[in-house]
């Protein structure tokens, strides 16, 4: 099915579906060194995207995206913590999964669960419950676009606003269309890069609370690649055919990061997340997605 998802036929929904339909049924005995070849191969992907963009889009859509998720953020993980609480969630997992959310999905729980000394269950427990909600909002999100007639470039932010790992992000951007690729890729990575203050702060409170001064952050510097991309692919018009290809490779690059996304939700993946966190996790995603819909449709935001 991998080699599948590597040729032309092979689409983002497609490969998570796949993927899905693969975990669920068979489940993945692989699952520790699926998710470290799905973290590397997608920043690979992302890098490999940047040879497509045009750095002035980039810069406009960051600048604006840059505000956007700075509030989007504070509301998400504010929100995230009341929910956590009322529904009486390990404060941990509710924290990270709040995180998740907010800012990056699973790279987020990734870098701030060390630090906020989550143990493997709590990572489990939060990486499960943003996977499942991820690989639904990339099956059912363009087709909500769609209804809702939003423009490329409005599907683009909604969908860096409110969908958690960049993978999916992506996916469904470039579903929708070339135009809601750029806008959504250049908004999520922006969002992506409030991984390093959040995890800072994070440090900092739980340096207070231990006495530990001992905290190690996994900074984004794929984000910076891709940026060096889009220069490239800007101001140097020979190595037009090169970057073409590497655009190419990136999105081949997506699409089996997507399958292996898929294959990492299994039935074990179910039980271990449990209601209480999933319910968390899905009404402060509901509500997320449908305020910031609402401000886009309505011009509140834009880009």
């Amino acid at each position: 099915m991998l080699l599948f998802c590597l040729t032309p036929w092979a689409s983002p929904p497609l490969a998570l579906a796949l993927g899905l339909a693969l975990g669920l049924t068979f489940g993945n005995p692989f699952g520790r060194q699926t998710r470290h070849a799905t973290r590397y191969l997608l920043q690979a992907s992302v890098v490999g995207l940047g040879f497509g963009m045009n750095l002035y889009q980039v810069i406009r859509a960051g600048a604006h995206g840059f505000v956007y998720t700075a509030l989007g953020i504070s509301f998400a993980l504010g929100l995230g913590m009341l929910l956590s609480y009322l529904l009486k969630v390990e404060q941990t997992a509710g924290f990270l999964i709040a995180t998740g959310t907010a800012i990056c999905g699973g790279s987020a729980i990734a870098a701030v669960g060390p630090v906020a000394g989550a143990n493997e269950d709590e990572m489990s427990v939060a990486l499960g419950t943003v996977f499942i909600l991820n690989s639904i909002a990339l099956l059912i999100f363009p087709g909500i676009g769609s209804a809702l007639h939003l423009s490329q470039s409005q599907f683009g932010l909604w969908a860096a606003l409110a969908i958690h790992d960049t993978s999916s992000v992506v996916g469904a951007s470039a579903k929708y269309g070339s135009q809601a690729l750029i806008v959504g890729t250049t908004v999520k990575l922006a969002r992506a890069l409030w991984i390093v203050p959040v995890t800072v702060v994070t440090a900092a409170f739980m340096k207070r609370k231990s006495g530990s001064a001992k905290v190690k952050i996994d900074w984004p510097w794929f984000i910076a690649l891709f940026v060096l991309a889009a220069v490239l692919a800007t101001f140097m018009p020979s190595g037009k055919a090169l970057f073409s290809a590497l655009y190419s490779a990136g999105k081949i690059g997506l699409t089996a990061t997507l399958f292996l996304i898929g294959c990492g939700v299994t039935r074990n993946t179910l039980r271990e997340v449990g209601p209480r966190p999933l319910i968390q996790g899905v009404v402060l995603w509901v509500i997320v997605a449908v305020v910031s819909v609402l401000l886009i449709r309505n011009g509140v935001i834009s880009i």
